[in-house]
């Protein structure tokens, strides 16, 4: 779809490709932009990795951007949801929800429920 950004995600989102996969997060995360996330590639997530998602979240809220994740299915889906981030994310079932969704109006953006960067709590 015109005007939106679909960033995939590799492999492996760890300690060894976190910062590449930050760097992309962020540069497509400019003011205003819709993002989609595809998770689909995903068969192993980290800590590390759920830690850049969330990151990416804090950058789309800062330059008021939109962000929807998708697609992530096993060991990478159980992360999110163990972690309980699977609660903060816009998460869709597929790129095509994901874009329909950032098609629509703006809903409360889950970022909110995030302690500020720094914050304690």
């Amino acid at each position: 779809m015109a005007d939106i950004t679909t960033v995939r995600l590799p492999e492996r989102v760890d300690s060894e490709t976190s910062a590449a996969v930050e760097a992309s997060l962020v540069a497509a995360l400019r003011p205003g932009a819709r993002v989609v996330v595809d998770g689909s590639p995903v068969t192993y997530m980290s800590a590390a990795g759920v830690r850049v998602l969330a990151i990416a979240l804090h950058h789309a809220a800062e330059v008021e951007a939109r962000i929807v994740f998708c697609s992530f299915s096993g060991a990478a889906a159980d992360c999110l949801l163990v972690s309980g981030f699977a609660q903060l994310f816009d998460v869709a079932e597929s790129v095509a929800e994901a874009e329909q969704r950032l098609s629509g109006r703006p809903v409360d953006q889950p970022v909110r429920r995030l302690h500020a960067r720094g914050g304690a709590g």
